[in-house]
């Protein structure tokens, strides 16, 4: 019983429950962003580049083969899948990024503002002690 106790000492510390709470945050707010970028974003950019459609574009490296058959029905030759970079899906996903970046950036400069406090009122100098005292009479003592 001794490490069930442990173990639900250990789960319930403030940080692990904050870190959970964030990370279901932080999944539900990916959909959200990503349901952003491509249903108004992309189609936004698309216009502004004459239509084009991210999703889509990929840069062909080597072409698809159907599957050949002799009359009979006998595979003469495999197909082969076509090998292709979609760097359309690419660009999508860094607009993601760039808008999650960006809304983090602004939850934080929000809590650090909130963090701000009033400056410290600067410190009152300290009277100076018995020794300093005794010198500072010493050295007027021998101006005169």
């Amino acid at each position: 019983m001794g490490m069930i106790k442990e173990f639900k000492e250990f789960a319930m510390k403030g940080n692990l429950v904050d870190i959970a709470v964030a990370f279901v945050m932080g999944a539900s707010f990916g959909k959200i962003v990503s349901s952003f970028v491509d249903g108004i974003v992309m189609p936004l950019v698309g216009m502004l580049t004459g239509g084009v459609d991210f999703t889509d574009k990929v840069l062909v490296l080597k072409q698809a083969v159907p599957a050949e058959q002799d009359a009979a029905g006998k595979l003469v030759t495999p197909a082969i899948a076509e090998v292709a970079i979609q760097y359309g899906a690419f660009i999508t996903n860094l607009f993601d990024f760039v808008v999650v970046a960006f809304s983090v950036f602004l939850v934080i400069k929000a809590i650090n503002r909130m963090k701000k406090t009033e400056a410290p009122a600067p410190a009152v100098p300290k009277e100076p002690s018995a020794t300093e005292q005794l010198l500072a009479e010493i050295r007027d003592a021998l101006k005169k």
